[in-house]
């Protein structure tokens, strides 16, 4: 008796790969990808220090350090337990070993974390930079 190998179903494979894919913490790729996660934010130490982009560190504007995401991308930051979030540049590189993101201290009051000093988030890439 013979076994009939039946082919893979490319459906099944496709769904399987984004499911994985979604599943893996990582960067946000596309224009609408999503990166789940925690953030933190910069201590008020860092005001008027340069940042990877060559600007002073400002805790009054909306910017964030992320990890890989391209340096003038504009992401939104939002928490999913409450709703609230907040647009800000990416202007800095961040290590990023426990978090995802680190957000100015404008950004970070706008989500009200301040006192947790870091939280859950989902990231959505807006608009990355015209090179």
């Amino acid at each position: 008796m013979t076994t009939i190998r039946r082919p893979r179903h490319r459906i099944a494979a496709a769904a399987l790969a984004a499911l994985i894919a979604a599943a893996l913490p990582g960067c946000a790729t596309g224009r609408d990808a999503i990166q789940t996660g925690k953030a933190s934010y910069y201590a008020r130490s860092f005001a008027g220090r340069r940042t990877a982009s060559g600007e002073r560190y400002d805790p009054r504007a909306f910017t964030a350090a992320h990890a890989d995401l391209p340096l003038g991308t504009w992401v939104r930051v939002t928490r999913p337990s409450g709703g609230a979030s907040v647009d800000v540049r990416i202007n800095d590189r961040c290590a990023c070993n426990s978090h995802i993101i680190d957000l100015s201290e404008a950004a970070a009051r706008q989500l009200g974390m301040l006192r947790a000093g870091s939280v859950a988030v989902q990231l959505k890439v807006l608009r990355r930079p015209k090179h």
